[in-house]
């Protein structure tokens, strides 16, 4: 495997090319020409038009296969920025590119110069060279966002208002959550085409088996509103309905290792509550939506008020002929969902240091982004520890956001589904306890993403 700088090359192998950028980020790609322009708004590849021919992204990592780019390609550039709108890259961890080939194997790495104020980053491109390909290290920051990086490579930029409000839809860490626009969907605080502020988007999935029409009076019945179905939690729904029936049994997770949370991640959908019916033996929809009704906790999560999306999904065993289903019901991690999630931590931590006559801790905006940035991390790269696998420190992770507080402590948790569950299960561990009531502590950063193998990974960050 290479090790790159900024400037240096190499010739790629043949096939699909895999491209990952672990970490809390939203990862770009640019497809051009000879001269140097994109041909038009499908040839930009990001979270909200997650492909082009021959260009796919899924979560951090972009696969590129040369031969199948459009007719005239001869340049695919990579670009990452902050999942969180507007974070300066230099406060998050470094964006490692990791290019491995067909089979899997490592091709190059490359640690770009740390970046500052810069909100994205020309990580790299590759570039077709005779009758091959060759990558090239680039490191270059960006000032102007991904609208300046949209314009300098020629596509147009429709900045509808230069201060969106607060409201507007935007993208949280983990998944994307702004309203497609037509044409070339807005990237947030991008300055391109915005997106309605009515939340998060609706990718709209057809119902031929009419379940929602089973649904939707049951949840009227206890006094919720209708859900919709999204073809991004169909699309999980699906898969894991088809590996649950090829290994014969029901599970949250396939035998490769594969949870549903996690397909829910890769399919695109990021979400704040998540709850999940794993059923074989109903034959048709009626007998699904009977059974889960049948047992109050099945039917506590079809009926939830909170829970606003749904994607559901049944396949025939093929050694046994049993029926499994999966159904995934949520609702969408907005930015004002995160905002309320982080708040609620603080609040009912505030509470338990307010019992033991403790001073209440001040948010800092450095731990936040350190604390929302680790909880992303251990979703995107499938860990759960307070050492990140190159080895980094929750001190060191404070540090890089650009905290200068001597102290520092960290709680982590994961599968919580609730601001009150998370803070009453640290305060029934020790450990976490004494962090939580530690008078030295002045101030907290509060992290959460849904997602990954468990469901849901939440970070405390305290500092002193």
């Amino acid at each position: 495997m290479s090790e790159l700088v900024p400037g240096g090359n190499l010739p790629l192998p043949g096939g699909t090319l895999t491209l990952r950028v672990p970490g809390p980020f939203d990862v770009s790609a640019i497809v051009t020409g000879e001269s140097g322009k994109a041909g038009g708004d499908a040839d930009f590849v990001f979270y909200n038009q997650p492909a082009a021919p021959g260009v796919r992204l899924r979560g951090d990592t972009l696969s590129v296969e040369p031969a199948r780019l459009r007719a005239g390609a001869v340049r695919v550039t990579v670009a990452v920025s902050a999942a969180e709108p507007g974070t300066p890259l230099g406060r998050l961890p470094a964006a490692t590119l990791r290019v491995s080939d067909q089979q899997g194997r490592p091709v190059a790495r490359f640690d770009p110069p740390r970046p500052g104020p810069e909100t994205v980053l020309l990580l790299a491109e590759l570039y077709r060279r005779g009758t091959g390909w060759k990558l090239r290290a680039i490191g270059q920051g960006y000032a102007d966002g991904l609208a300046g990086l949209a314009r300098d490579f020629g596509l147009e930029v429709t900045d509808d208002d230069p201060a969106p409000a607060p409201a507007a839809a935007s993208r949280a860490p983990g998944g994307r959550v702004a309203s497609p626009a037509s044409g070339l969907a807005a990237p947030p605080g991008s300055g391109l085409a915005a997106a309605p502020a009515s939340g998060a988007a609706v990718f709209p999935a057809p119902d031929p088996e009419g379940c929602l029409a089973l649904v939707n009076p049951a949840r009227a019945r206890a006094g919720a509103p209708p859900v919709v179905l999204d073809a991004r939690l169909v699309a999980a729904a699906r898969a894991h309905a088809a590996a649950m029936a090829e290994a014969g049994r029901l599970a949250t997770e396939s035998p490769d290792g594969t949870s549903l949370h996690q397909r829910i991640t890769a399919a695109g959908f990021a979400y704040a509550t998540v709850g999940e019916h794993l059923v074989s033996g109903p034959r048709t929809p009626a007998e699904f939506v009977a059974y889960c009704l049948r047992t109050e906790q099945a039917r506590r999560t079809l009926q939830d008020p909170a829970l606003t999306h749904a994607g559901i999904a049944y396949t025939l065993g093929p050694r046994t002929g049993d029926t499994y289903w999966t159904a995934v019901w949520a609702r969408p991690l907005t930015p004002e969902e995160l905002a309320r999630s982080r708040a609620d931590v603080v609040e009912l931590t505030n509470r338990e240091r307010g019992r033991a006559r403790l001073a209440p801790l001040a948010v800092d905006p450095l731990l936040t982004a350190a604390a929302q940035a680790h909880s992303a991390d251990m979703v995107a790269r499938d860990f759960y520890s307070h050492t990140s696998p190159e080895g980094s420190q929750p001190w060191d992770r404070a540090a890089a956001a650009g905290s200068r507080r001597r102290t520092i402590g960290e709680n982590i948790a994961c599968g919580q589904r609730s601001a009150a569950e998370v803070v009453e299960g640290w305060m029934n561990s020790p450990g976490h306890r004494a962090n939580i009531l530690k008078p030295d502590f002045t101030h907290i950063g509060v992290g959460f993403v849904g997602g990954g193998r468990t469901g849901t990974y939440w970070t405390q960050l305290f500092g002193g």
